[in-house]
């Protein structure tokens, strides 16, 4: 009867789902722009804000930490406290995995060798704000930043709130540039008036945002290229169709071209599922996006959970929700997914409210070949060697040197033995 809410697909109905989140013309449109804004500065930034965001001659367009201060003190002190409180535990879960790493030092043939671990200067962070502002992903890039011990954080967000700009105090950023899409990338990158140019650019957005960070990827480090979100539920027989019903609403409420799937053990949840989804979309406030998504995601029905488990990993998913009796036992064979949720207990949404782990993922099959945001994004290994004793390196390393045809290297090696030697 609801089959128009979650269609029945086959494994390569999903895979075949166009993926590309960057058409030819985006890409090029928001080439045109950061190259503008590497060429002309502050004049390029304000005017495509001008054409595409809104923004007006004598709006202001960047916030100190003063007025980051002003905008959290205004706010409701519920809010206030809601917004510090998922950035404590942000922060927290962002520090434990920094303890995580540690340098080494080791020994090498006549000395020593190890790394040093070390953030970057300075960080952007990209934080939308289309049809709602979504202080969450402000959070989830500043506040990681700032546990990684990068030494300036700024963000960027479109038609800064009170509540953007609270947040972003929250978060410890330096300040705030007002600006949005692609010119807001540039800016971040290239450094205009009062903003600094940044070192790694993060943070989820529209396609001329990811297009903008595609182009300045290299110049920059950047954290991915992200698509629309994803969902997969893996329920079994024992899963509650109305749990089940409610993550993928919550998925497919985020745009109409989000991707909420259920894969089932068996056809038995498909109907109650269905069923649910009708029920609850008659008082969502965001029902006609969220129904949008529902038709163009799908239920999968497979007979076993290593049938399941192959899907998934031809899917890899941003998320992952496993509606299952032995949740640990199952993620334990799941190869690619962005971020995992253990048990129906677990929603996806309190991922996206802070819970810990951070809720900027990959999307659109990236979770085979990277991973989400973390303090990992802010961090380099950087090596190093200290040789007391050359005489058994020197003369291997000379004759590598030479079988490689680059005699300068093997004098330079030899450079190190005692005359004579």
């Amino acid at each position: 009867m609801n089959s128009s809410l979650l269609p029945e697909r086959t494994l390569a109905e999903l895979v075949a789902r166009p993926r590309a989140v960057l058409d030819a013309t985006t890409r090029a449109v928001a080439a045109g722009i950061v190259a503008d804004v590497e060429g002309e500065g502050e004049v390029a930034a304000l005017r495509h804000a001008a054409a595409l965001d809104g923004w007006r001659p004598g709006d202001r367009w960047w916030f100190d930490r003063a007025a980051l201060e002003a905008a959290r003190a205004s706010l409701p002190a519920g809010v206030r406290q809601d917004l510090e409180d998922a950035a404590g535990r942000i922060d927290r879960f962002a520090r434990a995995q920094r303890d995580t790493m540690v340098d080494l030092d080791t020994e090498v043939p006549g000395g020593r060798a190890g790394h040093t671990i070390v953030p970057v200067a300075r960080v952007g962070c990209y934080a939308p704000a289309g049809r709602f502002p979504l202080p969450s992903s402000l959070l989830m890039g500043a506040v990681t930043a700032r546990a990684a011990g990068v030494g300036e954080v700024w963000v960027a967000t479109p038609n800064p709130s009170s509540t953007m700009l609270g947040a972003a105090a929250v978060a410890g950023a330096d300040g705030v540039l007002g600006l949005g899409g692609a010119q807001a990338i540039a800016a971040l990158v290239v450094g205009i008036g009062p903003v600094p140019a940044v070192d790694v650019v993060v943070g989820p957005g529209n396609r001329w945002v990811t297009a903008a960070k595609q182009a300045v990827a290299g110049r920059v480090g950047i954290d991915m290229l992200a698509g629309p979100s994803e969902l997969v539920v893996l329920a079994d027989d024992g899963a509650d169709p109305r749990v089940i019903a409610a993550d993928l609403l919550a998925q497919a409420e985020h745009d109409p071209d989000a991707l909420p799937v259920l894969v089932c053990i068996g056809d038995r949840l498909i109907a109650p599922v269905r069923d649910e989804l009708a029920r609850q979309l008659g008082d969502l406030p965001t029902a006609e996006t969220a129904r949008a998504a529902l038709a163009a995601g799908g239920v999968l029905a497979v007979g076993s959970i290593r049938a399941a488990i192959e899907v998934i990993d031809h899917l890899a998913p941003e998320h992952l929700q496993l509606a299952v009796q032995d949740p640990a036992a199952v993620a334990a064979q799941v190869g690619s997914a962005g971020a995992l949720f253990l048990g129906e207990r677990s929603a996806e949404a309190f991922g996206d409210y802070g819970a810990g782990p951070n809720h900027i993922l990959p999307t659109g099959g990236g979770a085979r070949f990277t991973a989400g945001l973390s303090v990992f994004t802010f961090l380099r290994l950087r090596s190093w060697l200290a040789i007391d004793d050359p005489t058994v390196l020197a003369p291997q390393t000379a004759r590598l040197a030479r079988l490689e045809g680059l005699e300068g290297h093997a004098r330079s090696a030899e450079a190190r033995l005692p005359r004579g030697g």
